[in-house]
Parts: C-alpha cells; structure tokens; sequence
C-alpha cells in the first residue's frame, strides 16, 4: 500500500472530527452567540398573550448617518418596546449614565458599550419614524447567557425572563387599537428590507463607528473617553492636557504631548 493510499485511509478513519471542529468554531464567534442570544430572546417574547403583544424582529432602519438594527420591538396599547440582547458571561458592571460598562471573566476583564445608551439610539429613530410621544416608548435591556450583575441594575436591564415581568408591569393603555396598527405598519414599511446585502451594510457601518471610537483615547482609570481640556490657572495655565469625560466622577488627567 502507497503513502497516498494510506493517507486516504486515515483521512477516511477520522472525517467525522472535520465537522466537529468547525461546528465547535462557529459556535464560538460572536455572530452565532447574538444569532443564539435573539432566538432564546424570541422564543421568551411568544410567551406574551398575542391578542395583546405584536412581535416584530431584527428590524433594520434608516438614520441620518446609516442605520440601526434593533433585535425585538414588541408593540402593544401598553407602549412599544425596545429590546436590546446582550448573550454575554461572566460578572457585568455598569451604571445608566457610564459610557461603557465591564465584563469581567476571572482575572480578564473587557469594556463594552453602554446597552441603555445603545437602546436609546434605537427609542429616539423610532420616536422619529413613528410620530409618537416618547413616553408611550420603552428600552428593554436582556442579558441572555451566564452573567451576574455586580452592579445595582435600572428596572429595564433583566436577566432572561426578567424581560415579560418588566413588560407586563406597563399596565397602563397609552395606544388605542387603531395606533398600534399604524404603528406596525409603519415600522414594516420604514423598515429595510431583511435579507444578507442590508445585514453587510449595517456591519459595515457598524465597523466605521467602532473604528471611529476605538480611535479615541481611554481613561486608564474608568475606561471612559478623554477629552481635551485647557488649564485655566496655576503655573499650567494655558496649556492643553487629557482629562476624563467622566469628570468630576473621575480625575485622571494625561499630558497632551
């Protein structure tokens, strides 16, 4: 028997590892752990009574400056809410007003943005395309995967099925039938088309804001942006340093060289 055939024989003993690895890999990329994370989020908003709650998803929208995609919107006279996934683990810090909060996984810890602030994006387009007040809108923030908050979290970031209770806790009708209507017609038809050439360009435009933040300079203190500032008195007076955006929370300043 030839070294080729011998090849071939072995290669034939152990092809069915191929498929394992590259089903382990894709399992792995934050691609199909967002993909996994809105369909654990989908399958949780079908527990809401239909007669009473529109689910639309993956709903990508024009902006000024490019798009916006947005996982869940769930439409009802109790209000439209935003619902933003987060398929993360590990112990998460953050507040409502940080910039950027922490992930932390043993001794290895990354900043990300702010949910809240990423939502808000999403409440305000919508506020524009729907004409409505925005106090019929509501940012629902769901963390889906093995976090623990180690922060005190505003009502509307939740853990899973922390999402229905904050949902079902609206109570109020602030939408009479023919506005909820409307307004599902109206997202559908603002909408772009799904398909793969609008989920590419919302990457692409999503890379640009990336690089445009990542180009920016971080506190080493609370990974917050910093900011040229001018000293106004003392022996510095008049020169230029870098502070914390996040001052007078934190102090840290940098020579500006």
């Amino acid at each position: 028997m030839g070294l080729i055939e011998i090849l071939i024989n072995a290669a034939l003993q152990v092809w069915y590892i191929f498929p394992v690895i590259l089903l382990t890999y894709i399992t792995t990329t934050p691609w199909f752990k967002g993909l996994w994370g809105e369909f654990q989020v989908n399958m949780l908003l079908k527990r809401l009574p239909k007669n009473e709650y529109h689910r639309l998803k993956n709903i990508t929208l024009p902006t000024d400056n490019g798009t916006t995609q947005i996982d869940h919107i769930v439409v009802s006279q109790f209000g439209v809410f935003i619902v933003e996934t987060k398929n993360m683990k590990g112990w998460i810090f953050g507040s409502a007003n940080e910039k950027q909060w922490t992930q932390k996984i043993y001794h290895y810890s990354s900043k990300f943005q702010n949910p809240i602030h990423q939502n808000y994006k999403h409440l305000k387009t919508l506020e524009a395309l729907l004409n409505i007040n925005i106090d019929a809108l509501f940012s629902v923030v769901v963390f889906i995967g093995k976090s623990e908050f180690k922060t005190d979290m505003p009502d509307n970031v939740t853990h899973a099925s922390g999402c229905l209770s904050y949902i079902r806790s609206h109570s109020v009708e602030l939408l009479d039938p023919q506005q909820v209507l409307d307004i599902i017609n109206n997202i559908e038809s603002g909408c772009l088309a799904r398909g793969f050439a609008t989920n590419q360009a919302h990457k692409v435009h999503v890379k640009e804001i990336i690089k445009q933040k990542t180009d920016q300079k971080l506190c080493t203190k609370c990974g917050s942006y910093m900011v040229l500032r001018e000293a106004k008195k003392g022996q510095n007076a008049g020169s230029t340093f870098w502070g914390c955006s996040s001052f007078p929370k934190c102090r840290a300043v940098e020579k500006f060289n």
